[in-house]
């Protein structure tokens, strides 16, 4: 197979830094493995200077947050005519907020758990109100935020009132979730098909960053025990939700599954986690796609977009 120069763009300004490292790192590894000519960036800055004389066949954003999952990024590199791994930036950006994936998802009749928007300067009293809406317990949530960074479970109004005081240390804006009492699953989506599902099983009562990146104790279980038909919904959620959002090559899309079955789209991910323990690329092997052959697989869609462009992604009540 020829011989390509890819750039892998890692770290970048956001608090998920560190684990924009560790994607990144092992996808310079799985790319050089291929035989290509890689050379690794670490963004210190919400800028792609680091590119400037390179002469490239396609950049690997292994970027997450900021700068990385919000269309900044791909703006640039857009505007360089390089072509990039990962979704457009109007994709992206309408998945790093969870208020415009919430109107896509709706106007697409996807199932999510009910939620109001909230901000800093809203009075206590409206909070309240919006919380009994919904009912808690609730997910309180950055609006623009991954990795879980931010996002804590409440039971009672004192807890909202903490959560938000976390949230709103990463904007004005959260989010406040109906909490779905029943079991977490991820779809991986490749090239606009749905991977084997993985179930995430914490130890502690309650998904978070800790339990995601940290506690050693988390189960991921690719290809859950479920009945045929409900493995099926779940993927077909999956790839609706990566579709309303005009996503591109690859996105993990997190799921509920709620103890009366029914199930709900949480959120969609454009650039997940990509060590090679991470949840996508756990998904790709069971398929029988091994690491170094998915960042290569990769790497060649992102070429073939730039050939062929995309249309833009439509207003939710279009």
């Amino acid at each position: 197979m020829d011989k390509l120069k890819i750039a892998v763009l890692m770290g970048g300004v956001s608090s998920e830094r560190e684990v924009s490292l560790k994607s990144g790192r092992a996808v310079f590894e799985a790319l050089t493995r291929a035989g290509h000519d890689v050379i690794a960036i670490d963004l210190r800055a919400e800028d792609i200077a680091p590119l400037d004389g390179l002469t490239l066949d396609a950049v690997f954003p292994a970027l997450h947050g900021r700068f990385g999952e919000d269309g900044g990024v791909q703006r640039l590199l857009e505007k360089r005519g390089l072509p990039y791994v990962g979704s457009d930036p109007l994709a992206s950006r309408a998945a790093m907020d969870k208020m415009a994936s919430k109107c896509f998802f709706i106007s697409h009749d996807i199932p999510t758990p009910p939620f109001r928007l909230v901000t800093a300067t809203m009075r206590w009293q409206q909070i309240e109100d919006a919380v009994g809406e919904i009912t808690l317990p609730v997910i309180v949530k950055p609006l623009r935020q991954g990795s879980s960074v931010g996002v804590t479970k409440a039971q009672t109004l004192e807890e909202v009132a903490t959560g938000l005081a976390t949230a709103f240390r990463y904007g004005r804006q959260a989010l406040i979730e109906r909490c779905i009492i029943g079991r977490e699953f991820t779809v991986g989506v490749l090239d606009g098909q749905a991977l084997p599902l993985v179930e995430l099983k914490p130890r502690q009562a309650f998904f978070d960053y800790f339990a995601k990146y940290q506690d050693t104790r988390t189960e991921f279980i690719v290809n859950p025990e479920l009945p045929p038909a409900t493995t099926a919904e779940l993927q077909r959620l999956g790839v609706e939700a990566h579709r309303c959002l005009n996503c591109r090559h690859l996105s993990r899309v997190d799921v509920m599954l709620e103890n009366d079955g029914c199930a709900y789209v949480l959120e969609v991910n454009t650039i997940p986690g990509f060590t090679e323990r991470s949840l996508f690329p756990k998904a790709a092997q069971a398929s029988g796609l091994d690491y170094t052959t998915l960042c290569d697989r990769l790497v060649r869609l992102a070429i073939e977009s730039a050939r062929a462009p995309r249309p833009a992604l439509q207003a939710p009540n279009e």
